[in-house]
Parts: C-alpha cells; structure tokens; sequence
C-alpha cells in the first residue's frame, strides 16, 4: 500500500502543482491548513477560501485547523526578524507532523518547497528533525521545477494569488523598498 501524505499547504496557487503531481502518481494524500503567521486577517481568509474552493472543485480531503494566532508568531519573532521564517516553517512543520502522527500517516511534507522564495535547505533539516522527534517521515520534494504550471494552472483556475508568503514581514519586504525600512 502506498504511503499515506499530510500536506500542509500554505495556499491554494502553491498547492496547483504539487496536487497535480500528487494526482498523477497516484499518492494518497490530505491537504492541510495550518497558518497562523498569515497577515492581516483579510488575507488570511482570503488564502483559506481559495483553498476551500479548490479543494472542493478537485474533491481532495483536507483537515482545517483555522487558528489565526498572529500574537504568538510576533511574539517568537520580536527582535528575531532576520530568521523569523525559521519560527515559521518549524510552527508549520511541527504542527503538520503532530497532526500526521496522530491520523496515522506515513508521512508529512509542505507546499513551502513549492515556493522558489523559500529556504529548501533550512526546510528540509527542520522538516527532518522534526520528523525524528515525531516518528514520522518527512517527504522531502524540490517542486521548485513546477514553479511556472502552478502559476499558470492558479491564473486558469481564477484562483486569488497573494503577492507576498503570508506575514507582516513578507509583506512589508514585498511592498516596500530597502532603503525607506527602520
């Protein structure tokens, strides 16, 4: 029997690839939602419709965990703002492998190695650290290369595609220039 994945999934844009490479391999997979580091709230729930919807049109199962804990992300990354995506993709990763161990997975993994904007590196040890304290595998895949479909699938799905990953940093590095930040 195949193994069976739990994917966190960060938004419905970085998940149009990976589902359709998921699909065509014939993984047994459960998305799932957890991102409390997601700025502001409007885009928060903006992010998790679109995935609702997209779960809905292709008939995936996900788990939902609709925590928007914003204070406790800041909290952990005050004066930490240089590695704050480090706080992130463990807060993301730990969650998914809890979540995983208890549902009986076989393994857990991230559309955060979709993005090319990401540390694959950094995720991938976090992911596998946290995957030994667990006891439970980490799928590692570099879906990078899928970079363009997704975009291309998300745009003919008329799918709401943020500008920026998710937190008040990443939006603030996105919008506004080196030079003008305190």
């Amino acid at each position: 029997m195949a193994d069976r994945i739990l994917i966190h999934i960060c938004c419905a844009p970085c998940f149009a690839a990976p589902y359709l490479y998921l699909k065509e391999k014939n993984k047994d997979f459960t998305g799932f939602w957890f991102n409390p580091n997601i700025h502001p709230y409007t885009e928060y729930k903006k992010r998790m419709e679109t995935l609702r919807a997209f779960a809905e049109a292709e008939d995936f199962n996900m788990i939902w965990k609709d925590d928007y804990s914003l204070d406790d992300f800041l909290r952990k990354a005050a004066f930490r703002e240089e590695s704050r995506c480090e706080f992130c993709y463990f807060d993301r990763l730990n969650y998914a492998a809890v979540v995983a161990k208890k549902g009986n997975f076989d393994t857990f993994t991230s559309t955060l190695l979709y993005s090319k904007f990401q540390n694959h590196e950094k995720i991938k040890q976090i992911g596998e650290s946290i995957a030994k304290k667990h006891g439970i595998k980490f799928f590692y895949a570099d879906w990078r290369e899928f970079w363009k479909d997704g975009i291309k699938i998300s745009k003919e799905k008329e799918m709401y595609r943020q500008q920026y990953c998710g937190c008040i940093y990443s939006e603030r590095d996105r919008y506004l220039p080196k030079t003008k930040r305190g």
